[in-house]
């Protein structure tokens, strides 16, 4: 068994193409009027949509001024890469660890419990119908615990030159959110808290990494219907995000992706973000932003997680030590693990139906769910800490929601998921938890 950790380091590359540069556009729609207007700039439109949001790429060092000058667009910004963040922290097992058919990590999932998803799953609710798109890097879609629950047809790519079930490394963010969502209850590895909910994989990121315009390009593709050429997402779920300075030249930038998340909105569709693991008060932030979290009508979820559950902690709604909070940012709180357990003493625990798992006993408050590993079938699993692991939660919990109440309004769904959390912390709406834990024995009743 191996470990290996890994920190985030969340930083902001401007683009600097040598020929080429990509701009995002937006306007109040996007018609003939725009695309010529683009033309007649010398520009290109690599991606254009009813909302009004187009990507253009163009190698005149005029286009800016040109297309801004046109008054034919709200904004005009040129495109930036962002290195979006990473969980905080993560482990690994080695493939050789892992046998298939006849293993599982049930005893080391406290996030389901902590969310009370046995609650739903008593009453019959699984996610099954719901569609959640998850905006990540690659997923492992022949996952042992994913395989049947991705709708590949419908999954799709905004990084060009890469499929949707393609990244790098042997950790894959993307999976391992995809698995807290739903892998399959299938006596194999894990259980995710939707475990028949069907996953859209849209690849935003490549390793880590990736601009504003393929992010908000994978709202809008998966915001749209099916019979739209959509991906016909129910829920969103974005973990990822930055910092942003409010008075910096990315307004632009930032103004359409809330745009994108607004779009998402009026479609129905249900847009869950991280809220960062910067461990800061958003709420009081004078200077920056964080985004996706505070983009648009989203909902933004801070991060909780147990201090030594391998040696009987149960305290899996205390807030994790990385967390972003804030007054008036945070709308509920989800299991995102933490590594705040100090030392380097060393924890078992059990598998199904027999064996260890043996860890440094900090690493089993973080979440168990799936990773790519090295092999092509062979399953493999990893644990991770962030608020990127306590979004898909939240999403779960949606999924389970409007299973139970099938044509719920995007209105009665965000309220379902308030009404229905848990009050942790100070008595009502608070900074960290906003308006409670999620709780999913209580959201599909």
């Amino acid at each position: 068994m191996r470990l290996r950790l890994s920190l985030a380091i969340v930083l902001l590359v401007l683009a600097t193409p040598l020929f080429a540069a990509n701009y995002v556009l937006t306007s109040a729609h996007w018609g003939n009027a725009q695309a010529n207007a683009v033309a007649a700039a010398g520009g290109t439109v690599h991606y254009a949509h009813s909302s009004g949001i187009a990507i253009v790429t163009s190698d005149d060092p005029n286009f800016l001024a040109s297309a801004n000058g046109s008054n034919k667009f709200q904004s005009v910004a040129e495109d930036i890469v962002v290195q979006w963040q990473m969980p905080t922290q993560h482990a690994e097992l080695e493939e050789s660890v892992v046998t298939p058919n006849n293993e599982t990590f049930s005893p080391s999932q406290w996030a389901p419990t902590a969310v009370n998803a046995q609650g739903a799953w008593n009453l019959g609710y699984t996610g099954a119908g719901v569609r959640v798109a998850i905006l990540d890097g690659g997923i492992h879609n022949t996952h042992i615990d994913l395989n049947g629950n991705v709708d590949v047809a419908r999954s799709a790519s905004m990084v060009p030159g890469f499929a949707f079930n393609q990244d790098v490394g042997t950790f894959w963010h993307g999976t391992h959110v995809a698995g807290i969502v739903a892998a399959l209850d299938n006596n194999i590895g894990i259980i995710g808290i939707a475990p028949e909910a069907t996953i859209v994989g849209v690849k935003v990121l490549h390793n880590g990494s990736g601009s504003f315009g393929q992010v908000i390009a994978g709202i809008l593709y998966a915001s749209d219907p099916i019979s739209a050429g959509g991906g016909g997402a129910h829920i969103i779920n974005m973990s990822l995000g930055a910092l942003f300075p409010k008075a910096g030249g990315n307004g632009s930038l930032i103004g359409a992706m809330a745009k994108a998340v607004n779009y998402a909105a009026s479609k129905g569709v249900l847009v869950v973000s991280a809220a960062g693991n910067d461990g800061v008060d958003l709420g009081q932030a004078q200077s920056f932003t964080s985004i996706p979290a505070e983009s648009g009508s989203g909902l933004a979820v801070s991060s909780t997680g147990p201090f030594g559950f391998a040696l009987g902690a149960t305290d899996f709604r205390r807030p994790a030590s990385y967390s972003n909070y804030g007054e008036g940012t945070i709308n509920v709180a989800g299991p995102g693990g933490d590594f705040a357990l100090p030392g380097t003493a060393v924890c078992s625990q059990p598998r199904i139906p027999s064996g260890v798992v043996t860890f440094p006993c900090w690493v089993f408050d973080m979440v168990v769910s799936t990773s790519r590993g090295a092999g092509a079938s062979i399953s493999s699993y990893s644990w991770a800490a962030g608020t990127s692991m306590a979004a898909p939660a939240v999403a779960a919990v949606a999924a389970l929601a409007l299973q139970a109440h099938p044509g719920m309004s995007l209105g009665a769904l965000k309220a379902k998921l308030k009404n229905s959390a848990d009050d942790e912390g100070p008595n009502g709406h608070d900074e960290f938890y906003g308006h409670g834990f999620v709780n999913a024995g209580n959201a599909v009743q």
